[in-house]
């Protein structure tokens, strides 16, 4: 007593400062202390104001003794305390691992910044740990050629998958049996009641009338969905693909087109894109065909096809096809109205030998022999063409399985494949649906029995009526667009990912480019005895990524949607694959192949590492600093036209702003990145929420998905687009009178506050962001 109270009443007040500091490792037991006098404190307590000169020696070392004692018991307290509250928060992490309800660290944390053999870790004793290189490896074991030669001879003897009809119902059933089987944590049926085309009682019919005679060319099985049902006639023109150049080239001279009926060879750009040329040129019908210089051996083939320009049902734009009862009468812009049938290039060639007129530029000259533009002045020769195809409902079903994450499982990687086809479908629908069904086997082995815990959830799709143009996958995503894009962020698409074995082709988001190159170097090349995917690629493979179209599944995902997408698969160079949407479509013709379950199982190797590559690592591997990139070249395509801009009293700086703009939000994003506690989840999701939504951003927010449902400003279609902006800007150069200033003018405000808009949801918090440029 008589200690305590010469402390606290005779002396300078003596005090301890603890410092409890939380360093940026983690690690709180660092522990800063102070002792010192405070004249002004003491003081205040009531110091006496004269003390004795000299104190006795034994009374000032029993008040030192006092303070120690005092001192060294703060500190074995505090000590006791930092300690216990430590092992208090490891044991309460490990009972959350032990009682299953996920929330812990199952695997290592890392960054794409990293290599994949270089991770930071954080352990809990007793729990699996899954570094990259071992998941990869544990992956790659797996995968198994024989299983996929097993799910593709279920097309075998087949002759057709129609949408919505038995054979189609029937593969849906098996393979809602097959994700039972594999344990997955979910499987389920999504309906949708659409409207299709199909062909009529009687077979279309392509017909030569001259002289008052009609002499049938062809009349083939196949059939062009969505055409304009109805006779129509017209005189017959060439024009090559059906570009809009090939369309320029031939209109130039002064050649009208009204009227006629366009004839064009497949390739280069979808059907739907061919027929919506040849509609705007003001022709009345339109004949497609198989050149033999493009698709080999396909003299008497004649493809399938949908004239469609977009996706999904078009009786419900913008609307989920659940219930048609319950919409307006209403058809999408994107209907051809114009008849449409797809010919042999045998019939081909017997309808160039009975037109008269000039012969084709040489550069359109194909494997059809006496190839004519068009009539000459004189002849009176015509084409009929009749179109009996009707419209029909259908129920179709999507099947679903899930992986569930166990720190994030409304955060969803979507894999999907098309299962219906108008013919067999080999190489279109069961070379995919085989790979999704194998990837479903092993995944979800790899996490029942190896112990892999994935972060986030894995979903396998298996869409109807993409033969439609994916219908399936794009009612899927009107039915649930107010929440697929705020948690699916990657779709990763199987289609057709076996056409040959010489070359890849590869089309993708930017966001995936990082992802997509690190996963081919750990994929070895089926074709050769040593290497990998990347050697064969090379460094520069971004130059040949192909754009991802409207014939891609993928393409909803990424226009419609805003989600970014990978679709990777093997072809031949220069050749297409000849019987892709034919009846010969069949398990034998695809498996002239060479090495083709190899191939396929190389394919599913890359899909299977980008989806637990995505599910693994702590942050998303989604590089969001390639659009840095992408907007920088075409900000140089642009800038040649800026004195033209200039001359209309319009600027392009403002565009150039945002660009800039973007650019230091994506630096202030990795800053953020770098900078935070990667153990801490909240601040994490946060992050990465931000990393996810990315592609979204780039979709026009001042459009109508329902009047314009592609509004991507890199990828979508209209006007909107970057590249249509850039078409614009070249007229000026071509064809000043022809462009509409006001239209313009819309183009550059409608990108420019799109990027801006990027820009500011990249940031982050509202009080970050800045509407100044």
């Amino acid at each position: 007593h008589d200690c305590l109270s010469t402390q606290f009443g005779g002396e300078p007040m003596l005090y301890t400062r603890f410092s409890i500091a939380r360093q940026t490792d983690g690690d709180n037991s660092h522990v800063e202390m102070k002792l010192s006098a405070d004249d002004e404190e003491g003081g205040e307590i009531g110091r006496p104001e004269h003390l004795h000169p000299s104190m006795p020696p034994s009374w000032r070392s029993g008040k030192n003794l006092c303070f120690l004692v005092i001192a060294a018991v703060l500190l074995l307290l505090i000590g006791f305390l930092i300690g216990y509250l430590s092992y208090r928060g490891r044991m309460q992490k490990v009972s959350r691992c032990l009682d299953g309800s996920g929330k812990c660290e199952m695997s290592p944390t890392t960054s794409y910044l990293t290599h994949d053999d270089e991770t930071e870790e954080e352990e809990v004793p007793g729990l699996p740990v899954f570094y990259w290189p071992e998941l990869r490896a544990l992956l790659s074991d797996k995968l198994s050629a024989r299983h996929l030669e097993d799910s593709l001879r279920q097309r075998a003897n087949k002759y057709s998958f129609e949408a919505g009809q038995s054979e189609d119902e029937s593969i849906a059933s098996y393979i809602h049996d097959q994700f039972t089987s594999f344990l997955l944590d979910e499987v389920w049926n999504d309906e949708h009641y659409i409207k299709l085309q199909v062909k009529g009682s009687s077979n279309n019919k392509v017909a030569i009338l001259q002289d008052g005679k009609e002499e049938e060319l062809e009349s083939p099985d196949a059939y062009v969905a969505y055409s304009k049902s109805g006779s129509v006639v017209g005189k017959p023109v060439y024009v090559n693909y059906g570009l809009k150049a090939d369309f320029r080239k031939i209109q130039n001279p002064g050649v009208s087109l009204n009227e006629t009926i366009v004839i064009f060879r497949a390739g280069k750009i979808t059907l739907a894109e061919k027929v919506a040329n040849a509609k705007e040129a003001g022709a009345v019908g339109a004949l497609m065909y198989l050149d033999p210089d493009n698709y080999k051996n396909t003299d008497a083939l004649v493809p399938f096809g949908h004239a469609h320009l977009g996706t999904g049902d078009p009786y419900t734009p913008g609307f989920p096809s659940f219930n048609h009862t319950q919409f307006p009468p209403v058809e999408s812009s994107g209907l051809p109205r114009i008849a449409v049938q797809t010919i042999s290039s045998q019939a081909v060639g017997k309808l160039f030998s009975k037109m008269d007129g000039e012969e084709c530029f040489q550069d359109w000259k194909g494997g059809v022999m006496g190839c004519k533009v068009k009539l000459s002045s004189t002849s009176n020769m015509t084409v009929k063409l009749s179109v009996n195809n009707v419209m029909v409902d259908r129920k179709i079903l999507n099947i679903f399985g899930a992986i569930k994450g166990f720190e994030e499982p409304d955060r969803y990687v979507v894999i999907g494949a098309q299962r219906d086809s108008w013919g067999p479908g080999a190489a279109k629908a069961g070379v995919g649906t085989a790979m999704l069904l194998e990837l479903a086997r092993v995944i979800s082995d790899i996490v029942k029995n190896d112990g892999y815990k994935p972060r986030r959830s894995i979903i396998f799709a298996s869409w109807s009526a993409g033969e439609y143009g994916a219908v399936g996958a794009t009612e899927w995503l009107e039915g649930y667009s107010a929440t697929l894009h705020a948690k699916a962020f990657t779709y990763i698409n199987l289609d057709a990912a076996v056409l040959g074995f010489n070359h890849m082709k590869i089309s993708a988001s930017p966001l995936l480019y990082t992802l997509l190159e690190r996963t081919m170097k750990g994929v070895k090349d089926p074709t050769k005895d040593s290497g990998t995917l990347y050697d064969r690629v090379g460094s520069d493979w971004v130059k040949t990524v192909v754009p991802v179209g409207l014939d891609n599944a993928a393409f909803p995902f990424l226009a419609y949607s805003g989600i970014p997408v990978v679709s990777f698969g093997f072809c031949n160079k220069d050749e297409e694959y000849p019987f892709l949407g034919t009846t010969q479509d069949t398990v034998e013709n695809l498996k002239m192949t060479d090495k083709l379950y190899a191939l396929m199982r190389a394919a599913a190797e890359v899909a299977g590492q980008i989806a637990l590559r995505l599910t693994h690592d702590h942050e998303l591997f989604l590089d969001f600093e390639r659009y840095d990139e992408e907007l920088l070249a075409f900000q140089e395509k642009f800038l040649p036209y800026d004195r033209d801009v200039r001359a209309l009293g319009l600027t392009l700086n403002w565009l150039f702003f945002a660009r800039g703009d973007f650019q230091r939000a994506t630096d202030a994003l990795r800053r953020d990145i770098a900078n935070s506690d990667r153990e801490n989840r909240i601040v994490r999701r946060a992050l990465n929420d931000r990393i996810m939504k990315v592609e979204y951003d780039f979709l026009s927010p001042y459009l109508s998905p329902k009047d314009v449902p592609f509004r991507h400003i890199f990828f979508g279609k209209g006007s909107h687009t970057l590249q249509s902006l850039l078409e614009n800007l070249q007229l000026l150069r071509t064809s000043r009178g022809s462009v509409d200033v006001t239209v313009l003018k819309e183009q550059l405000a409608l990108a420019t506050w799109t990027i801006k808009g990027a820009a500011n949801a990249l940031v982050g918090d509202i009080w970050d962001t800045d509407n100044e440029f």
